[in-house]
């Protein structure tokens, strides 16, 4: 099964540089978990800032200012909900205080 992880760190931490252990670290577990095939994809999202929500309501689109925390994503590969949780707080160990947000993607076949 393949989940998205997204990560909300917390408060203050969104958009800045991590030091150079911190990066060692991470990239370490990428590497780790890559190899391991669990981890299929990640990316880190710039500020929310630099984003927006696209809306599509009874008024027709609208633009909101993005309001939500997202510092990155995951694409995981695991064997259920549990290990997908596993994975993330494995992460967290190391990305710091936050929150991971862990949702299946629905794989619905070849169209």
């Amino acid at each position: 099964m393949r989940f998205l992880a997204i990560y909300h760190p917390e408060a203050g931490e969104e958009g800045g540089m991590p030091d150079a252990q911190h990066m060692t670290a991470m990239t370490r577990l990428i590497e780790q978990e890559q190899k391991a095939g669990h981890l299929l994809a990640t990316e880190p999202l710039a500020p929310r800032a630099q984003g927006a929500r696209v809306r599509l309501g009874d008024g027709g689109f609208s633009v909101l200012q993005e309001t939500e925390r997202a510092g990155g994503y995951a694409i995981l590969n695991a064997e259920s909900l549990e290990d997908a949780i596993e994975q993330a707080k494995a992460f967290l160990e190391v990305a710091g205080p936050g929150v991971s947000e862990v949702r299946q993607i629905i794989e619905t076949g070849p169209t």
